[in-house]
């Protein structure tokens, strides 16, 4: 009752190996690209240097990040005994594959590596990921051609992105048509690692593909308007979707071989980093918010029904759990919490203490927080506005500015979710500031709803192990999550302040939002 559960992220590769029946982690182990992989000089995971918005990785690296993974696992636990294996990826990253890429990983040679004999099977050589902005003409090209942003939002659950495979692909096929025409597939970081592991085509999972612009979230099937807009043949180079508690296939004998797992082994379908978190994190129920804070905010759930944000703010994927998620990622986290503690030359202690000092709803004093262009909403601001005294709005009392530092994030957080028409039960913080009781209070007084720290680290790698193990084995992943992500002792956090302490600071800083989304419309009428 071994189950395996691997993470592709941006900076390196992670795997745990966990133990159904005594509840218990086996092995963990993590290879560091930049650290254990320096022959392809990508210190923080991608190629540097690049120009015109340009971030790409080299997908042999993933390959040699595997392999590494897996000889550390073999050093720790028996892997014959794992029969359950999922994983993960970056979100909308992409590999590119030619006619030899099927003959070639259903007859993989255990003596050599993978990186040396997958490498002539790629007909482009390194893989744009999520940190790639260079395709904004391509975006404009595919909403025009499909009849605006909110087509395109209620079609794929997000508007066209820069970040997304589907102008990633279009890109490609504009600028190397050549290249694109010699592709015969087109995987996404999950797909293709899945396929490795099985020696045969892997599917997407609704979870990753829908993090395409390609994805029709009512059908969750690919969209022919949208292949279309993308390029031409699109569908014949893209595997099939599927749903997330699906059999990609059984592991090769290539890993057998080299590796010691038992011929059989069942590999459940991969899926995106983020809808596999929100398992590992144990919020794959409606009702459940996971909010981290970290250099941005990111606020992701389970949604109880399949509707895309008409502001075209948001992201919906599919739940790995069955349904939909909601994803969406505040760029004013905590370098804005930062700024206003540094403004004051506070130090942390001194910026807890401020809440102590101040009262919830900060008697009227509303901040915009917002130090750099936001996404959610997406505003154009470079410093923050304020609205109360004349003594706060000139940045004279301190106390006053972080409290509404971070009810301004929380409001706005709240505002930007009422879409997704949830009713949160529970709050799961995680990320760094998640440790301050002060900020988290004020996350449980916003939204109303009881805040807990869970006692969970690679929630990725996690989430993935426990849908392996739910589908092979047929356990519930629900009490799979209740067993395996538990709350930290003494984490849990209830509302203090009334529910219509808030009230008259969401109106303001709503009708700041309002005003400051006209002027950016029409910055001459300022």
């Amino acid at each position: 009752m071994h189950s395996l559960g691997l993470d592709s992220s941006t900076q390196s590769c992670s795997a745990i190996v966990i133990d159904i029946e005594t509840g218990s982690i086996i092995a963990q182990a993590s290879v560091n690209f930049g650290e254990h992989l320096p022959q392809y000089k990508a210190p923080a995971g991608f190629i540097p240097g690049a120009a015109a918005g340009e971030v790409h990785a080299d997908p042999r690296m993933w390959l040699d990040a595997l392999e590494q993974l897996l000889e550390a696992l073999k050093n720790q636990c028996d892997l014959s005994k794992i029969a359950a294996i999922s994983g993960a990826g970056q979100q909308h990253g992409s590999v590119y594959l030619n006619d030899r890429w099927l003959t070639t990983i259903n007859s993989l040679d255990h003596s050599q590596s993978l990186a040396n004999q997958i490498e002539p099977c790629f007909s482009r050589s390194t893989s744009p990921i999520w940190m790639d902005t260079s395709t904004g003409t391509e975006c404009r090209e595919i909403t025009a051609a499909v009849g605006g942003d909110a087509t395109v939002c209620a079609k794929s659950g997000s508007i066209a992105i820069e970040r997304f495979t589907g102008p990633q692909i279009r890109r490609f096929y504009k600028n190397a048509p050549n290249s694109y025409a010699q592709t015969a597939h087109i995987h996404l970081v999950s797909s293709f690692l899945c396929s490795v592991l099985c020696g045969s085509n892997a599917p997407i999972d609704t979870g990753d593909g829908a993090g395409m612009n390609l994805l029709n979230i009512q059908t969750w099937d690919w969209d022919t308007d949208l292949l279309t807009a993308t390029a031409p043949e699109l569908n014949q180079r893209l595997p099939n979707i599927v749903d997330g508690n699906s059999t990609a296939g059984q592991i090769s004998k290539y890993f057998v071989a080299k590796y010691g797992f038992t011929p059989g082994t069942q590999v459940t379908v991969f899926t995106g980093d983020n809808p596999s978190s929100l398992v590992g994190m144990g919020a794959s129920q409606a009702g459940k918010l996971v909010i981290s804070l970290g250099t941005s905010d990111t606020f992701f759930a389970a949604m109880p029904e399949v509707v895309a944000d008409p502001q075209g703010c948001g992201h919906v994927f599919g739940n790995p759990a069955g349904g939909s998620m909601s994803l969406q990622c505040f760029v004013n986290g905590s370098l804005a919490r930062e700024a206003v503690k540094d403004k004051f030359n506070y130090d942390w202690d001194q910026f807890t203490a401020a809440f102590a000092n101040t009262a919830a709803g900060n008697d009227g004093q509303v901040m915009l927080p917002f130090f750099r262009p936001e996404i959610s909403p997406r505003i154009d601001l470079d410093a923050p506005r304020l609205e109360g005294s004349e003594a706060f709005k000139h940045w004279q009392q301190a106390d006053t500015a972080i409290r509404a530092c971070v009810e301004g994030q929380c409001i706005n957080m709240k505002l930007r979710s009422d879409w997704m028409q949830l009713q949160p039960e529970v709050i799961y913080l995680t990320g760094g500031a998640s440790k301050n009781n002060a900020i988290a209070q004020v996350v449980a007084d916003v939204f109303q709803a009881k805040v807990q720290r869970l006692a969970v680290s690679g929630s990725v790698a996690l989430g993935a192990a426990l849908r392996a193990a739910s589908h092979t084995f047929g356990q519930d992943l629900h009490l799979l999550e209740s067993r395996f992500c538990k709350p930290e002792a003494d984490s849990t956090l209830e509302p203090i302040a009334s529910s219509d302490t808030y009230q008259s600071a969401t109106k303001a800083i709503a009708q700041l939002l309002s005003m400051q989304s006209q002027y950016n419309l029409n910055p001459s009428t300022s």
